[in-house]
């Protein structure tokens, strides 16, 4: 498993056996480190990136979603929304929770901030039926959509979501600005 220091941040990429590997692992960290940086994570921290494929998601997707079926994109965040710094659209409430460290670690380490799960096996089929983008119409490459996966999953650890509508058009106005970069 790759380690990638990019300072501040550390990111750990794990690819599972048999997944195409569409984006090296310096460009998927990269890519994660632009959208800790565009969200203002803490830092230094870590982050994982797990490359898998649809049999895992769909695993993961019942098991920690309650959802039937793959998905492209899982976020396990490790600490709370209200530990970043807020954003447009973002629910005011989730900025009176209190702020407290999930753990408390040794002197000198880094937190860890969560986990990104990616179905690289959906990311490359979503590009060549030209299903990408989220909203599910846009033509790209693989690469292309891969990189939105992993911008959006970060995102996600970073207190974003797209549940209520102006939080969601902040968060594709930031993900299409970060995928311009």
């Amino acid at each position: 498993m790759p380690i990638i220091y990019l300072t501040p941040w550390r990111i750990d990429v794990a690819v599972r056996p048999g997944v195409p590997r569409v984006l090296p692992a310096r460009a998927v960290a990269r890519t994660v480190v632009q959208a800790l940086a565009a969200a203002h994570a803490p830092s230094p921290a870590s982050v994982g990136v797990i490359l898998s494929d649809d049999g895992e998601l769909t695993a993961l997707n019942r098991s920690a979603m309650a959802k039937d079926g793959p998905t492209d994109v899982l976020s396990f965040p490790l600490l709370p929304p209200a530990d970043f710094p807020p954003h447009a659209g973002q629910d005011p409430a989730l900025r009176r929770r209190e702020r407290r460290p999930a753990f408390v670690l040794p002197p000198g380490r880094r937190p860890h901030l969560g986990e990104i799960v990616v179905s690289v096996e959906r990311s490359i089929e979503q590009a060549d039926k030209g299903r990408g983008g989220q909203t599910g119409d846009v033509r790209w490459s693989a690469v292309e959509e891969l990189r939105l996966l992993l911008t959006h999953g970060t995102l996600h650890l970073c207190g974003w979501d797209h549940r209520a509508p102006d939080e969601e058009t902040a968060m594709r106005t930031l993900e299409r600005r970060l995928l311009r970069a």
